[in-house]
Formats: structure tokens, C-alpha cells, sequence
């Protein structure tokens, strides 16, 4: 019976980097601040317009974990999602530009996930 032998030269810098890796992929900070930014513009621009104070009233809030956009008058909610019992329809204004925007935000998702790679030397 023979046998075969590998050997893997580099495992322990390749377990490093991959350790290393991991630990900034935990930490997406600006492509989460891209993406709020991105979606927040675009949620502005959908956004109903009376006084303009539900538009204005939009802030990006990202941070080490997600990307989010709020907006801050009262009736920011019920605008959005609608409100069956006073007659108000729903305009999902921020949702759709989250939808509308994905491929652009997943882009930049990618291109941070891929530097993260390449600064670490797993990307080929």
C-alpha cells in the first residue's frame, strides 16, 4: 500500500490571514456608510412632499454592523407603512430605495470585502 504525503508550506501565515480576515469582515464601517448614504439620497428624493420636513429629516445611521436610514417626524411611520385606521396609504418611499439601490450597495459590499482580502493576501 503506498502512501501520500502532502505537505503545506505557509499554513500558519495562510491561518493568520484568514483569522485577521475575519476579524475586519466583522468591521464594515465604510461600506455601511456608503450604503446608508446611497440609500438615504435616493429615500430623500421618494420621499412625499409637503413642507418638506419628512424628506429633511432623513439621516444615514451606520455603524460597525449594518447601514440603516431613519427618519425622525412623527409621522415619518405612517407615511411610510400607512395607517389603515386614518385612512392613510402606505408609500414605502425608503424601502423601495432600498430595493432599487441593492445592486449598487451589494457592489460596494463586494469591493470592501475584496480589499479586506487583498490587504490580508488571500485574493489572487
Amino acid at each position: 500500500m503506498s502512501t501520500l504525503r502532502l505537505d503545506l508550506q505557509g499554513e500558519k501565515q495562510v491561518q493568520q490571514a484568514l483569522r485577521q480576515t475575519a476579524k475586519e469582515l466583522s468591521d464594515l464601517k465604510q461600506a455601511n456608510k456608503d450604503t446608508s448614504q446611497l440609500v438615504l439620497s435616493v429615500a430623500r428624493a421618494r420621499a412625499p412632499k409637503r413642507s418638506g420636513r419628512l424628506s429633511a429629516s432623513g439621516r444615514g445611521s451606520p455603524d460597525a454592523t449594518g447601514a440603516g436610514v431613519t427618519f425622525t417626524v412623527p409621522y415619518a411611520n405612517p407615511i411610510h407603512w400607512g395607517w389603515r385606521a386614518r385612512n392613510i396609504k402606505p408609500q414605502p418611499f425608503a424601502l423601495s430605495a432600498a430595493e432599487t439601490t441593492q445592486p449598487v450597495w451589494l457592489g460596494l459590499y463586494e469591493r470592501n470585502i475584496e480589499a479586506i482580502a487583498r490587504k490580508e493576501g488571500l485574493h489572487g
